[in-house]
């Protein structure tokens, strides 16, 4: 219904204003929308901005579509006030199930993200993109969308010649119980200590990526085996961390099925191509100065090349191509995306990550130096199994070492998401674990405590007649879900659910701590019933897009 109010207001802004661009969005405390309008048009219609913000106000209030909202306008500021009816009948939609989800859409989606380079196991600066991507993954399929999400697989770079080098180099003795990626990551980082103390090896790494690229048989065998070895303990983790991949896509097959040497053919046709030895792309009228080599001298085509041919065929077979690359990506995404306009192909939206480290410091695998996301979800599930035991010593210990492990990915996922991409963080273990503090483990609290009110309740006729400033309050954040998730798929913001979330346990928290629910009588004991309710159904969906649990008891 929301949705529905929001391309109401905006169609009807843009025909009063004929501007494409009608600056809609949230209102913050002072109403349900705002939109900003009025500035634009200022030096268009030679008027001050409060002047259009009335006149406009007084125009929309004259139109039958608007006939259920308020229209304000405070100062150069267009407020849209939605009301009660509205509110109240929203508020209903709010207590089934799958709400928030909206209409299906037709326009396909492929999204990518994760893609770590196959040569030792996930760490915690990768599992930002994990998460984030599996959380826009989640909103995206709430929103309707059609959407395969992929893995990109590195399968012939240096990296992966160096862990088959250390495989036929090395002497290797097995460790009991030890994940495929971490053996992997044993050999690469012993491989790399060989070569720095042998450099006349280094050759050898080379022959080795001139053969696979060659398409040698045995060894095109040996890369996929170490590939392969990795990604099953990649999976294991994945799976841990609550996200899942549609399809696995080798990078090798670009080079195979000739899709790699189709697109440099027509790049060597492009007046910004150079070709010295090497082969390379002068993007200068982009904007670019440093070259952007597709082809090594020794003939061998270069990670860049490879990834063009992918997004061609992404952007071949999908309306939309959304990539999660970090932040020493940049350079590379966009010349990726220069390219593909000069090629004529869809170029893909890439959301840009900073990264996340820990207190200890900063990781490289090349080195050793790492904290792996297995020892990650095991150190933050063993402290949550603490904290549990400190709350509810009286439960069984499988059950407790269930919400434990719930409440560890829960931790460790909204902790990362919560915060704009584009900065930085460090993951703090205590903030992160704190049940009072606005954390994972808090939203799923608030949920277990709606949980534990409507089952002291029982059965209830449902009923919405809300009261007073808490009661509103509390509605008017329940009711904006649909479009949080319009927002997270539009602009491609996951941390906007996050922030969602955590202010709609806060509302709660405050309308229980101040509003008796159990103790009320007659209507007014149903209507708060039903708003409890309303908000345990709309955390669960939130903590559902969020990749968590919600939980009925902690």
């Amino acid at each position: 219904m929301l949705c529905t109010l929001y391309h109401t207001i905006e169609t009807t802004l843009r025909e009063v204003t004929g501007q494409d661009e009608v600056f809609l969005g949230e209102g913050g405390e002072h109403a349900d929308l705002a939109s900003t309008v009025a500035f634009g048009l200022a030096k268009i219609r030679k008027k001050a901005p409060a002047e259009i913000a009335r006149e406009l106000a007084a125009s929309l209030a004259t139109r039958e579509e608007m006939r259920e909202i308020n229209v304000e306008a405070l100062g150069p500021y267009l407020n849209f006030h939605f009301r009660r009816e509205i509110i109240e009948r929203a508020l209903q939609e709010a207590t089934r199930p799958g709400y928030g989800s909206l209409s299906p859409r037709s326009e396909r989606v492929v999204l990518e993200h994760t893609s770590a380079n196959p040569n030792g196991p996930l760490h915690v600066g990768h599992i930002r993109n994990t998460i984030l991507g599996d959380t826009l993954a989640r909103s995206f399929r709430k929103a309707g969308y059609p959407l395969e999400v992929q893995y990109y697989v590195n399968d012939m770079g240096r990296q992966i010649a160096i862990v088959v080098w250390g495989f036929n180099t090395i002497a290797d003795t097995p460790v009991p119980g030890e994940k495929g990626d971490h053996h992997v990551a044993r050999i690469y980082i012993a491989a790399n200590r060989e070569l720095e103390a042998r450099p006349e090896c280094v050759a050898e790494v080379d022959r080795l990526m001139q053969l696979v690229e060659k398409g040698d048989p045995a060894t095109v065998l040996l890369f996929r085996e170490a590939v392969t070895e990795c990604l099953e303990g990649f999976r294991e983790t994945l799976q841990r961390l609550g996200a899942r991949h549609d399809r696995f896509v080798w990078e090798s097959d670009f080079i195979r099925n000739g899709d790699t040497d189709r697109v440099l053919a027509k790049i060597s046709h492009m007046p910004e191509c150079k070709n010295d030895g090497k082969l390379w792309l002068d993007l200068s009228s982009c904007g670019f100065e440093k070259e952007y080599v597709l082809r090594r001298s020794d003939g061998t085509s270069v990670y860049a090349a490879r990834d063009l041919a992918y997004h061609t065929w992404k952007g071949r077979n999908f309306d939309r191509v959304i990539d999660v690359l970090g932040a020493d990506h940049k350079l590379i995404g966009a010349q990726l995306i220069a390219t593909m306009g000069l090629l004529g192909e869809r170029a893909p939206e890439i959301v840009h990550f900073e990264f996340v480290s820990l207190p200890e410091g900063s990781m490289s695998t090349r080195a050793g130096k790492f904290v792996s996301a297995d020892e990650l979800l095991d150190e933050v599930t063993r402290r949550a199994m603490e904290e549990v035991t400190a709350r509810r010593p009286e439960l069984p210990e499988t059950e407790r070492q269930e919400i434990a492990r719930s409440v560890a990915l829960a931790a460790i996922r909204y902790d990362i998401v919560r915060i704009s991409p584009e900065k930085s963080t460090v993951f703090d273990w205590k903030e992160a674990l704190d049940f009072e503090r606005q954390s994972g483990p808090y939203i799923q609290y608030a949920h277990a405590r709606a949980c534990s009110i409507l089952e002291k309740a029982g059965e209830f006729e449902e009923c919405v007649i809300l009261e007073n400033e808490h009661e509103m309050a509390l509605a008017r954040q329940i009711i904006r879900f649909p479009m949080v998730i319009e927002s997270v798929v539009r602009e491609l913001k996951p941390h906007l659910l996050a922030g969602y979330a955590r202010e709609l346990a806060d509302l709660f928290n405050a309308f229980y701590h101040f509003e008796p629910v159990l103790k009320s009588e007659g209507l007014t004991r149903r209507s708060r019933l039903t708003l409890v309710k309303a908000t345990r159904n709309t955390l669960a969906e939130a903590l559902q897009t969020l990749g968590i649990d919600a939980l009925s008891t902690m």
